[in-house]
């Protein structure tokens, strides 16, 4: 039997189908790190973590930001089952920026109140996001991100 020569990527959340594209390559945030899929991969089951996830075609890359779900990976497809999947375009950097500004808030305060987790998870979610906006060119948005970075 012959190895394939590209991966059928699928990236699914419970809102929408957001991928579905023949592809040369996949890195995916797993729960234990990052890896990378090839054609021809050893089947497997992984959980995802919140973070950044890339496909190529040819040599062009589309980087997309995930939190939670799993992957199913297969000799000549991967599955992903995401609760949460955004591609660079869909991203608002205004919305990013006061998330992240509120999760920090969160994460700095005193008392019992607080919950850390889920501060901490939301500031995750918000630097994954920042991560993949900064992968396309944003023109005139440009100088919005370097604001959100050099604050804090």
């Amino acid at each position: 039997m012959a190895l394939p020569t590209h991966l059928d990527l699928q990236i699914v959340t419970p809102d929408r189908l957001v991928v579905r594209e023949r592809v040369d390559e996949v890195q995916i945030p797993g729960s234990e790190g990052y890896f990378g899929v090839l054609p021809g991969h050893t089947p497997l089951l992984a959980a995802i973590a919140i973070g950044e996830m890339w496909y190529r075609k040819g040599s062009n890359k589309t980087y997309i930001s995930l939190a939670g779900g799993f992957a199913e990976v297969l000799p000549d497809a991967v599955t992903i089952l995401a609760r949460i999947a955004e591609r660079a375009d869909e991203i608002d950097a205004d919305r990013v920026e006061a998330a992240l500004k509120r999760a920090k808030e969160r994460l700095t305060a005193s008392g019992s109140e607080i919950d850390y987790e889920r501060a901490r998870i939301a500031l995750a979610k918000s630097l994954s996001r920042l991560q993949v906006l900064s992968r396309i060119d944003l023109g005139e948005r440009t100088g919005e991100l370097k604001r959100v970075r050099t604050q804090g």
